[in-house]
């Protein structure tokens, strides 16, 4: 396996002894236990405890008593999926703190209000109040870093229908400097492309997901917008929420927003030859939408009709048409494009 290979290997998690093993169980194909601590003269209850480790991440196969190597795609694909679900069960257990964390604030804010009389949590209601408080705190120490996250159509819809312009203005401006994740499903919405082309060209940074948590904000290291229910939208409550200036929710809701920003994937125009592309053949798109389900490549064979080998290769085409370094990002791509539903 080529250095780069090994390196993916080791950045998804497997450390050097077990990268080092997998390449053993490679050049074999097929070996005994005995065989590959002849071949690595690795300790037998060591090496029995890594092959353990591989068979359980799904890189190496176990059969009768022998280790067969996968596939290296379907081996990094086994890791990246193990790497996915890590990545989702932290997001969920933020949410969970974050959905908890109303009682932390109220104590907080009591002890300080009991210690200065200053209660941090103010009442904002209305989208022209909202970009004021941002642009207030803006003035001060320009440009101030401003991440949001935006979950529904209604609120992209009168992002891009009468506050668009504010916004871009105050990015080219100099004081704001915006990271936003907003759905994939809103780009389908009539102008919003000219006004995110826009708003990226003014130095601000946008990327989607298939599905945003609650809008939320995070603006410089100490204040935060949160909805009045976590997992609202800002259109569907009058624009009405809370701006928080406390270090924990500052810092969680950061946390968060990283964490977001991370899976998201750029505007599909704002890639490098990122002109969106046609539709690929009927033959990739529909594994693409079994995968998406979850479904094998040898169920996807059987159900339509056809070999492991040719899913395989409808996999290939399909990441080559997307511009996708791995399947993970072909189905985001291809979800992006509307060509699953």
């Amino acid at each position: 396996m080529r250095a780069d290979s090994t390196d993916s290997l080791t950045a998804l998690g497997l450390t050097p002894a077990q990268t080092a093993l997998y390449n053993a169980v490679l050049r074999l194909h097929r070996a005994t236990c005995a065989d590959l601590v002849e071949a690595t003269g690795g300790a037998p209850e060591l090496l029995g405890r890594e092959l353990g480790t591989l068979v359980r991440l799904g890189v190496v196969d176990e059969q009768a008593g022998e280790y067969l190597a996968r596939h290296p795609a379907a081996a990094l694909g086994h890791l990246i999926a193990d790497r996915l679900d890590h990545l989702a069960e932290e997001s969920r257990r933020i949410d969970t703190v974050l959905g908890s964390i109303r009682g932390l604030i109220h104590q907080y804010d009591a002890g300080r209000d009991y210690q200065s009389g200053q209660f941090p949590v103010e009442l904002v209601g209305g989208a022209d109040e909202l970009y004021e408080s941002v642009i207030g705190m803006a003035v001060q120490a320009p440009p101030l870093e401003l991440l949001s996250a935006v979950p529904d159509l209604r609120t992209m819809s009168d992002f891009n229908h009468r506050y668009a312009d504010q916004w871009i203005s105050a990015q080219r401006g100099g004081l704001l400097s915006c990271r936003t994740v907003i759905p994939v499903g809103t780009l389908a919405m009539p102008g919003l492309r000219e006004k995110l082309v826009r708003f990226e060209e003014a130095g601000a940074r946008i990327r989607t997901l298939a599905s945003v948590p609650s809008w939320f904000l995070v603006a410089g290291t100490g204040t935060a917008g949160m909805p009045a229910q976590w997992g609202g939208a800002l259109a569907e409550n009058a624009y009405n929420f809370h701006l928080v200036r406390a270090g924990v929710v500052v810092a969680s809701l950061r946390t968060l927003f990283g964490e977001l920003w991370a899976r998201a994937a750029p505007l599909p125009w704002s890639r490098p030859g990122g002109a969106v592309r046609s539709r690929p053949a009927d033959g990739a798109v529909q594994v693409l939408r079994l995968a998406a389900q979850g479904v094998s490549d040898e169920v996807i064979a059987r159900q339509l009709g056809i070999s492991v080998r040719t899913v395989r290769a409808r996999f290939a085409d399909a990441m080559a048409e997307l511009g996708a370094q791995s399947r993970f990002q072909a189905g985001a791509e291809a979800a992006r494009r509307g060509w699953l539903t």
